[in-house]
């Protein structure tokens, strides 16, 4: 399909790309993004081929960030690795459901979690700054039990719809668990690939991939990633924070926009 597609085009589906690489490796969110650049870019294609695609540039590109932060942050791989499990238990369950369920019926709920979440970090300026973690080292079996919990909880939510998982994976993370904002972010990123990973699981198969599209628009949220992750790691968890408050204020608005507009459409 790419062929049909004139430069404007190309470039402005590369450029989504490489904005929600970014953003996705920062703090999350990058869907929100490449999907609805997808969207426009691609009017006749069906809404399976749009969100199969958008998991294949949304996986080149958390592959990238995860390593990334697991090179240059070392995340304790004692939680990381159960997490990420649960995540891709939870996306495949979800991902092999989400034609039963509408997504509109989603928005108002969505909408409602984001503007808590959003009140929640701003309240307490400093969570994430610092790590005190929650169920640690005295009650380990606690700590695997909510992180496989959120893991379970938040890839079925990816499998299903899917924008905002990294973030609610972050915030997740730094909430119940204490972990700091640049710590949570190298763990989400772990549980993301394997959120997105199942999802293509249950894709795949179906034939619903664009490739040609799914593997330039892949290729820029490589580069996009790559500078994301390294950027967090750089500037640290306050840069994080901010990052996180802001996704969250475009989710709010996009996801308001949409709510909206189905209620009085």
């Amino acid at each position: 399909m790419v062929e049909h597609l004139d430069a404007s085009l190309l470039v402005f589906i590369a450029l989504a790309g490489l904005a929600a690489g970014f953003v996705d490796a920062v703090v999350g969110g990058g869907g929100l993004i490449q999907l609805p650049a997808l969207l426009v870019g691609l009017p006749g294609a069906s809404p399976v081929q749009l969100l199969a695609t958008n998991k294949i540039g949304s996986i080149m590109g958390t592959t990238t960030s995860s390593i990334t932060y697991f090179r240059r942050v070392r995340p304790d791989l004692r939680t990381a690795v159960p997490l990420a499990l649960a995540a891709f238990g939870g996306s495949l369950a979800g991902a092999s459901l989400a034609f039963l369920i509408s997504k509109a019926a989603f928005n108002p709920l969505i909408l409602a979690v984001l503007v808590g979440v959003g009140a929640y970090t701003l309240a307490k300026p400093t969570m994430g700054q610092m790590q005190k973690l929650r169920f640690g080292h005295r009650r380990p079996r606690r700590h695997l039990a909510a992180a496989l919990a959120i893991g379970a909880a938040v890839g079925s939510y990816d499998g299903v719809l899917g924008p905002g998982t990294g973030s609610f994976f972050v915030f997740a993370l730094v909430s119940v668990l204490g972990y700091g904002f640049l710590e949570a972010s190298a763990k989400a990123k772990i549980a993301n690939f394997a959120t997105n990973l199942a999802a293509l699981v249950v894709f795949v198969p179906q034939g619903a991939v664009m490739w040609k599209v799914g593997l330039l628009m892949g290729g820029c949220n490589v580069i996009g990633g790559y500078l994301g992750a390294r950027v967090a790691v750089a500037r640290g968890s306050g840069f994080v924070r901010v990052f996180f408050v802001v996704v969250l204020s475009a989710f709010v608005l996009k996801i308001g926009w949409d709510t909206w507009v189905q209620l009085t459409g």
